[in-house]
């Protein structure tokens, strides 16, 4: 039987994950996901209303898999991609984690963020906020994020949104 995840490991290991897209660790960043795992970010049907299913309704971002988030950091980096080199400066801020449910091997995480973008390329910065919800998991001996679910409050995206932005 595996101890329950305390706040405190959910903060450090959500605190984490900010400080690896930050600084641009994207292979560390990869490694803290479950080779299953959601990461999905819906889009807005309404004023008021999420999209709910990423299979038949419009994401704003959706990767099922480790391996597609390795191939969209593959091209974020690649210097390929005109329209993500170079990448932009961000700062993510997690606040108000709070652990909704815990148990043998998983926990469920809410949190509150905003991140800070600068494209140094047009001199524009923009601030994104909303939440996430986590399902984490112990695998291969430590926690790692199985699912992320990232609502963005506001989605009126001056440009592109991409992974390291949200």
């Amino acid at each position: 039987m595996t101890p329950a995840m305390t706040r405190e490991q959910a903060e450090e290991l959500l605190y984490l994950e900010a400080l690896l897209i930050d600084t641009g660790r994207f292979d560390e960043w990869i490694d803290l996901f479950t080779a299953d795992v959601e990461f999905w970010m819906p889009a807005w049907r309404d004023e008021v209303t999420l999209t709910d299913d990423p299979d038949r309704e419009l994401s704003l971002i959706y990767y099922r898999g480790r391996r597609n988030l390795e191939d969209r950091v593959m091209r974020l980096t690649s210097g390929l991609s005109t329209a993500s080199s170079p990448l932009p400066r961000v700062v993510h801020q997690v606040t108000n984690v709070l652990l909704t449910d815990a148990g043998d091997g998983y926990a469920e995480v809410c949190a509150a963020f905003n991140c800070h973008r600068h494209d140094v390329r047009m001199n524009r910065s923009d601030c994104f906020f909303g939440r996430y919800e986590y399902r984490l998991v112990i695998s291969d001996g430590r926690w790692r994020i199985a699912r992320k679910k990232i609502t963005l409050l506001n989605d009126t995206i001056p440009t592109v949104v991409d992974i390291n932005a949200v």
